[in-house]
């Protein structure tokens, strides 16, 4: 199945997709929306895109688990997702993607305007293969 992930932002929100195998997410785009209205249309649009079946949203927990602003709009975000597109929208909690995409960009050397574009979207790759990897495990 094609999988697609989100990691929304306010001004950039990161897209990865996996191939149908489901073995390894690969980073396919960065969104530049700031309007929210804006927004799931564009993400629907690169769902269609990329022929996604299901969609994973990454959940922006606090570090003690619980949900906060952010993650009730992640939530509504989804579900405006799954209107569009009509398709599943999960939830993939994505506490840490954010420090572990900008570990990968270190260890890369990307810096400055470069990595500020890309952050994004290696953040959706590592949250779609966590879904991916607890996927295999079920």
């Amino acid at each position: 199945m094609i999988i697609m992930s989100v990691d929304l932002g306010k001004a950039r929100t990161g897209i990865a997709v996996c191939d149908k195998t489901e073995f390894l997410a690969s980073p396919y785009t960065v969104i530049f929306e700031k309007s929210p209205k804006k927004l799931p249309e564009k993400v629907a649009l690169a769902a269609k895109e990329c022929k996604a079946e299901l969609i994973v949203v990454g959940l922006p927990k606090n570090m003690d688990g619980s949900e906060g602003e952010s993650a009730r709009a992640a939530r509504d975000f989804a579900r405006k997702i799954s209107e569009l597109t009509g398709l599943e929208a999960v939830m993939q909690d994505e506490r840490g993607t954010t420090v572990t995409a900008h570990n990968f960009l270190n260890t890369t050397n990307t810096r400055g305007k470069k990595r500020k574009d890309i952050v994004d979207e290696v953040a959706a790759t590592i949250i779609l293969q966590d879904y991916l990897d607890s996927r295999k495990s079920r």
